[in-house]
């Protein structure tokens, strides 16, 4: 920090210079309780615009370990393989970051600081709420308004997915073609399907990765196996297209850049 180029004249404070930064002050100020203040970085959780700050100013000033934690807050909730997602979203996981925050301040983070792995779990989260519903909650925050790279990606995504999640293959492309002969209560299982099949439709629910715990269970035995198979066989699926879906590199292919 000593080598930065500062004006002539300079003060000194005890014969130090005094280095002018050019950060936002609340980074600055994040970062040296980090460094100072222990307890404070080793949080379980912490919020957005501290771990924004410990990117931004670990990188630039090449603080190795507060800048990988920072990226491990990040890539620990919105993982890069099914597995990993499954367990971001147990109950029980203590998660990395605290507050609220919205997809688009992940999403914005991400971009800034070339965390690439995490944009299609953030843009999947995004493609969870209604386009009113997402707008009502960034009024409601005073957010910025969204560049419009990120709104066309999250409103061609939850599109795509909402048409691809009931196609045969996918998550609940059961519900909408039944080729299994060995149901034993037909009217019941059947009312049921229709039943979801009916609500997808009408309220446009983006379920694209969901389990369908509770639908499952008032299948009969022979018919809940066989969705459970093939739901399993479709969460798969949809998770190895999820980065293309939303205009990114295949998961082979999508790296970080730092």
């Amino acid at each position: 920090m000593r080598g930065l180029p500062q004006p002539p004249d300079q003060p000194t404070v005890e014969g130090c210079a005094v280095i002018e930064l050019s950060d936002d002050s609340a980074d600055v100020e994040y970062l040296l309780k980090a460094l100072y203040i222990p307890s404070f970085h080793c949080e379980k959780a912490l919020p957005l615009p501290v771990i924004g700050a410990l990117l931004r100013l670990g990188r630039k000033y090449d603080i190795k370990y507060l800048f990988d934690s920072a990226v491990a807050r990040l890539t620990s909730e919105f993982p890069a393989t099914l597995q990993e997602y499954d367990i971001a979203q147990s109950s029980n996981l203590e998660q990395g970051i605290q507050g609220s925050s919205t997809p688009f301040d992940i999403i914005t983070l991400a971009h800034e600081n070339q965390i690439f792995t995490v944009l299609p779990v953030a843009y999947f989260w995004a493609a969870s709420y209604t386009p009113g519903t997402l707008f009502e909650i960034n009024d409601n925050q005073g957010i910025p308004p969204i560049p419009p790279i990120h709104l066309r990606r999250w409103i061609s995504g939850r599109e795509s997915l909402i048409t691809k999640q009931l196609l045969p293959s996918y998550v609940l492309g059961w519900i909408a073609k039944w080729d299994f002969k060995d149901c034993t209560t037909m009217v019941t299982c059947r009312t049921l399907r229709e039943a979801i099949f009916g609500t997808c439709l009408r309220e446009r629910l983006m379920l694209a990765l969901t389990k369908g715990e509770g639908w499952v269970t008032h299948l009969c035995q022979n018919c809940r196996g066989h969705a459970e198979k093939l739901m399993s066989a479709g969460r798969e699926k949809i998770w190895n297209e999820l980065p293309e879906i939303f205009d990114r590199p295949p998961w082979a292919e999508l790296k970080n850049d730092w």
